[in-house]
C-alpha cells in the first residue's frame, strides 16, 4: 500500500526536521552525559508523532475500507518486491533517527538500541497490525520480515563496528507508467515519488574507508548497489494483462554507482551535521551501471 509507506516516509523527515531546527551550535549538539530533560522531549515526542501518525492512518486510510477479523496475506510476489525494499529502508531510517534522538540526549548505547532503533519496528508493526483488522489487506509476514531486516541492519552494525558502514538509501526518477494508471501510480510528482515503483530505486551504500581505516580513500565516498523494477501498473502480472494491451513486459534492474555518506564530511558545525544526516538517507546522482535482463548492460551518465 504505496500511500501509506509514503507517510511513514513523511513521518521520518518531520521527526528529523523537528529537532533540527535550532540558532544554537550549541543545541544540536549531542550530550556526552544523560540530559534527562532532553531524553524525556525525545520519548514525549516520538510517542505523540507515532500516536499521531497510527491515529490518522487509522482515521484517513483505513476508515475507508471495511474491516474484517485479524488475517495474514502473502504478498511477497506483488511488485517484484519494490514494497519490501521500502519497509527495509523506512524501518532503518526512522530507527536511526530514533537512536540519534537518543544519542543527542546522552542516553546509554543500550537505550539508544532498544528505544532508539526500535521506533522504526514499532510503528511499521503496528501500521501491519492496521492492515491485519482491514479486509482490503491484511497483515503481511513478508513486510514484517523486511521491517524486522531494516531494524536489525541498523542495530547489528551498531553492535559490530559502533558506526553504519552499510546504509540503505532512496532515489526516484519519473516515468511513462504513471500515466497509464494515476490513480494508483500517482498523478502530481510528489505522489509518484512516494507511489511509484517503478521510479523507485532502493540502495545499499558502503563506505570504503569503514573498510580500510588509515587509507587515503576519501572518508565519505561510498559504493552502492541499488534494486529497482519497471513494467509494474499493478501488484502483479496478472493484473497488468487484463488492464492494458499490449502489457508492459515487468523485469529487475540492478545497478551499481558511487555515492557519497555525507555523515562522514568533516565538520564542527553541528546544525550541517543535522542537515548531512537527514539527507544522508537519499543516494545522491552519480554516473551508474545498470544490468536488467530486458535490456541488457547500459550506462547513464548521472542516474537518479
Amino acid at each position: 500500500m504505496n500511500y501509506r509507506k509514503g507517510l511513514c516516509i513523511v513521518f521520518l523527515v518531520v521527526f528529523q526536521a523537528a529537532f533540527g531546527q535550532s540558532s544554537t551550535d550549541s543545541f544540536l549538539k549531542p550530550s556526552d552525559t544523560l540530559i534527562k530533560i532532553r531524553q524525556n522531549t525525545v520519548i514525549i515526542s516520538e510517542s505523540i508523532l507515532v500516536s499521531g501518525t497510527l491515529l490518522g492512518l487509522n482515521q484517513l486510510w483505513y476508515a475507508n475500507y471495511p474491516r474484517s477479523n485479524f488475517h495474514f496475506i502473502n504478498d511477497n510476489a506483488e511488485w517484484l518486491q519494490m514494497d519490501k525494499a521500502g519497509h527495509l529502508f523506512s524501518t532503518y531510517q526512522m530507527g536511526r533517527a530514533g537512536s540519534e534522538m537518543m544519542k543527542w540526549s546522552g542516553s546509554s548505547k543500550q537505550n539508544q538500541l532498544i528505544y532508539g532503533a526500535g521506533l522504526g519496528l514499532a510503528f511499521m508493526t503496528s501500521v501491519e497490525v492496521l492492515d491485519g483488522f482491514s479486509s482490503q489487506w491484511g497483515f503481511s509476514i513478508g513486510d514484517m520480515a523486511a521491517n524486522v531486516s531494516g531494524t536489525t541492519l541498523y542495530v547489528s552494525q551498531e553492535l559490530i563496528w559502533n558506526e553504519q558502514r552499510i546504509t540503505p538509501k532512496f532515489s526516484f526518477h519519473s516515468t511513462q507508467y504513471a500515466a497509464m494508471r494515476p490513480e494508483i501510480l500517482g498523478h502530481s510528482i510528489i505522489e509518484q515519488i512516494l507511489k511509484d515503483y517503478n521510479g523507485q530505486t532502493y540502495w545499499l551504500s558502503t563506505n570504503l574507508y569503514s573498510f580500510s581505516k588509515g587509507s587515503k580513500i576519501p572518508k565519505w565516498l561510498n559504493i552502492a548497489i541499488g534494486y529497482g523494477a519497471e513494467g509494474m501498473i499493478s501488484g502483479n502480472n496478472g493484473n497488468n494483462t487484463s488492464l492494458l494491451t499490449p502489457k508492459p513486459e515487468r523485469f529487475r534492474q540492478f545497478y551499481l554507482s558511487f555515492d557519497a555518506d555525507l555523515t562522514k564530511i568533516s565538520t564542527k558545525n553541528h546544525l550541517l551535521k543535522t542537515i548531512f544526516s537527514i539527507f544522508n538517507s537519499v543516494k545522491i546522482p552519480a554516473p551508474t551501471i545498470e544490468y536488467s535482463a530486458h535490456r541488457g548492460l547500459q550506462f547513464h551518465t548521472l542516474y537518479f
